[in-house]
């Protein structure tokens, strides 16, 4: 009899195109995942209007959003993707989890301080409760584990009080979610800032990559990432700007940095730079090519997005029920 395997929850926000420090750092890991674990994977766009967005091109950041998903690996057919607002239940539970939510709690999120300080002509009550849908997000799903950067592990720790406070008071509802940190992947910094994240949000058109750009334009940005006076490809404390480089090497070609070091041994920065490039180019080919197919395809992506709203819509039915039903409404 097959071991039942634990359940992942993990979403991306449909904002911007991802960068290569999305991927590398989050996506082509769970394509991995699948392989291992029930995988529910989701496009948030109900979390995305917390900052005003132009609706049509919200729509269209949903499509691409959802078709690089599956063109970077994630399979409908082994894995729920899904659009998050296209499963209402989300909503749904939102509204239940946040009368178990104290004001408090929310008012100590630091992602709530840092976009309020982003956008103080928008401070809305959707970025104060962002949290609690998240909680729903998680708990809707009975997940075991969630893949979270150091940002959300906030978030996480919220969702699990607000389901141990849940189970408190009517009995195990939600299954107490954990959070996933996979040792091997790849934290990429900015190309101009190595001692910042790489950031889909950044003004500086060369600080990062998009898995979308083309082979030359990721050649030149390599070309202009920031390094030091050293001219040695080596990997050392103190040489940010080096290491992320040798970071995104060993990253889309699968080499240690010892190898990397013996391999550019004698070679300048120069020659490195455009190494790095070419290899970043090449590992995202395949990805574009596939994206650029099913980008033609728009009635097999919807019916991807509506068979997986189902599947989403059937397996958390059960749990809103429960829900409802523990804290008292009629459910029919």
């Amino acid at each position: 009899m097959e071991k039942e395997r634990k359940k992942i929850l993990s979403g991306i926000q449909p904002t911007n195109t991802p960068t290569l420090g999305n991927y590398l750092g989050a996506l082509d890991n769970w394509v991995k995942l699948q392989q291992e674990y029930d995988c529910t994977y989701c496009i948030a766009d109900l979390h995305s209007i917390t900052v005003r967005q132009d609706p049509q091109q919200l729509r269209k950041q949903v499509y691409e959003s959802y078709t690089l998903l599956l063109a970077m690996g994630v399979d409908p057919e082994h894995s729920t993707a899904f659009v998050q607002s296209q499963n209402c239940q989300h909503a749904e539970l939102s509204w239940v989890l946040s009368c178990f939510t104290q004001f408090g709690e929310l008012s100590r999120m630091t992602q709530f301080k840092d976009k309020s300080a982003k956008h103080p002509e928008n401070i809305n009550a959707g970025l104060f409760t962002y949290p609690v849908l998240m909680a729903a997000d998680i708990l809707l799903y009975q997940a075991d584990l969630v893949p979270v950067g150091i940002d959300q592990k906030q978030h996480l720790e919220l969702s699990r009080d607000i389901a141990m406070r849940f189970n408190n008071i009517y009995g195990d509802v939600f299954t107490l979610p954990e959070a996933y940190i996979p040792t091997d992947t790849a934290k990429i910094a900015s190309l101009q800032d190595p001692t910042k994240k790489m950031s889909k949000s950044d003004e500086n058109p060369n600080a990062s990559i998009s898995v979308l750009d083309d082979r030359d334009t990721i050649i030149r940005k390599f070309k202009r990432a920031v390094t030091d006076s050293d001219s040695h490809v080596r990997y050392a404390p103190g040489k940010d700007g080096i290491n992320n480089l040798m970071t995104i090497y060993g990253a889309v070609t699968g080499k240690t940095y010892e190898q990397t070091e013996k391999e550019f041994d004698g070679k300048g920065y120069g020659e490195f730079k455009l190494a790095v490039g070419e290899a970043t180019a090449d590992r995202l080919a395949p990805i574009q090519a596939e994206y650029a197919r099913l980008s033609a395809d728009k009635k097999y992506i919807e019916e991807c997005m509506k068979n997986g709203a189902e599947k989403a819509f059937k397996s958390s039915r059960r749990t809103l029920q429960k829900v409802y039903k523990k804290v008292g409404y009629i459910v029919l």
